[in-house]
């Protein structure tokens, strides 16, 4: 079986996580999503992991260098051996160019960029319209609304709106996406990696085009 190295990108709110989980289900590819992978170096105290907490407990980001390596521990595992899904990393053109490198020295290449187009009203109408009960039950006002409006199907708690569901606060996440991450569309597509997917569709279209465009990387590298 041909290896796939991928890499979902787009804004938040683009399906990326949906589209992630549903394209690693069938197996042969490692889903890494770096916020994930992270959490669970702390917790289990590895060495990585006890680095990174030192920084998370003094308030400062965690180095790239850090996270690259945390990716990099789950690339090398038997799970990877196939290829991996790649998701929350890089969100810049530097921290691009430093995971590249990294691959390079192990003599992995990535395979494909993923990108999901989605413009920025849809996120925020997307992502300001879930609402959440006390157990953490999530509804949309619009996708997936509850039987009675604001009040939780299951516990009868009401429902609230997180503040990061907020249209300001959504807003205000994508003009650091646009500034940081969007310049990632020009880097991969400059190197022939890039294939765009029209996030407004229903998931299932953007899943049928996923797969098929995967399917034919596969056959491209198998060659």
């Amino acid at each position: 079986m041909a290896e796939l190295n991928l890499i979902l990108l787009g804004p938040p709110g683009a399906g990326k996580g949906t589209q992630g989980e549903r394209l690693t289900a069938d197996g042969g590819l490692e889903y890494v999503v770096t916020g994930n992978i992270l959490r669970a170096a702390v917790k289990e105290g590895t060495e990585l992991g006890v680095q990174a907490k030192a920084y998370m407990d003094a308030g400062d980001l965690v180095p790239d260098e850090l996270v690259i390596g945390l990716i990099l521990e789950r690339v090398r595992s038997e799970e990877a051996h196939d290829g991996f899904v790649l998701d929350g990393f890089p969100r810049n053109v530097a921290q691009g160019e430093a995971l590249d490198a990294a691959l390079a020295e192990l003599g992995r290449d990535l395979t494909g960029v993923l990108y999901f187009d989605v413009p920025d009203e849809e996120i925020v109408r997307r992502l300001s319209g879930r609402r959440v009960s006390q157990t953490g039950r999530i509804y949309h006002v619009e996708f997936d609304p509850p039987k009675a409006d604001g009040v939780c199907d299951v516990d009868g708690s009401p429902l609230i709106q997180r503040d990061d569901d907020k249209p300001e606060t959504i807003r205000k996440r994508l003009a650091v996406y646009h500034e940081q991450t969007e310049p990632l569309v020009a880097y991969y597509e400059q190197r022939g990696l890039l294939h765009r997917f029209d996030g407004t569709k229903p998931p299932q279209e953007v899943e049928a085009h996923l797969r098929k465009t995967v399917s034919t990387l596969r056959l491209e590298d198998a060659v």
